[in-house]
């Protein structure tokens, strides 16, 4: 008998269309602080923990006044904000969520936090299907580290090798292969030729091409 198999998802720019709300949010928060950042700037954090995003400008642009993991804070409260008035979701992704999750365990692995998940899935009517999510920031180290895969993985109960990543950035790719997973990428445009993404077993435009059978074909032809 097969060993079983499993998904898991990204969240922004997979499940939902969020990260150029992600690129406001941050040169509006940084802005303020004096931090001279525009959205092609802000890309090249892209798929990292918050927390590790404003350190990381931080130690570029260092600031008075708020520590970075306050401004994290603040500029998750903006992306939910934005996210809860803008957003839409990513076509195709509810219709491979739900029919992934007939087949076996499907999970969120994310690098936003906990609330923002919880926002998300709450407005996209998720919840329920998605009830097992994982955050790198309960993990010591985020994408493209594998942690958060990792840990994924092992609360669904299924080895990594079986299973399939959703994902849409390179970090998140990198990560989803360093976890010995297979992987579904759908970057945006400009993203398309980027190495990491290429590293991916299926590289897509929009998740309207890929149904569930598709998915675990990457893992079990």
């Amino acid at each position: 008998m097969a060993a079983p198999l499993g998904a898991i998802f990204d969240m922004d720019g997979v499940l939902i269309d969020s990260e150029p709300l992600w690129h406001i949010a941050e040169v509006e928060i940084f802005g303020e602080l004096g931090v001279p950042l525009d959205r092609a700037q802000t890309r090249s954090t892209k798929g990292m923990p918050i927390p590790e995003v404003t350190t990381y400008w931080h130690e570029r642009f260092p600031w008075k006044g708020s520590t970075p993991a306050e401004v994290a804070d603040q500029v998750v409260d903006r992306v939910t904000q934005l996210i809860l008035e803008q957003a839409e979701p990513m076509p195709g992704a509810r219709e491979l969520v739900l029919g992934l999750a007939e087949v076996g365990p499907v999970a969120l692995a994310s690098s936003s936090p906990k609330r923002l998940i919880d926002a998300v899935l709450g407005s996209l009517d998720l919840m329920d299907v998605l009830a097992l999510r994982c955050s790198a920031e309960d993990e010591a180290f985020g994408k493209p580290h594998p942690a958060v895969f990792i840990t994924a993985a092992q609360r669904m109960g299924i080895q990594p090798d079986r299973c399939v990543v959703i994902e849409d950035a390179p970090a998140g790719v990198l990560a989803a292969k360093a976890a010995r997973m297979a992987c579904v990428a759908i970057p945006e445009a400009s993203e398309r030729t980027h190495p990491q993404i290429l590293i991916a077993d299926l590289v897509v435009e929009s998740l309207r091409e890929v149904d569930a059978a598709r998915a675990l074909a990457l893992i079990e032809p």
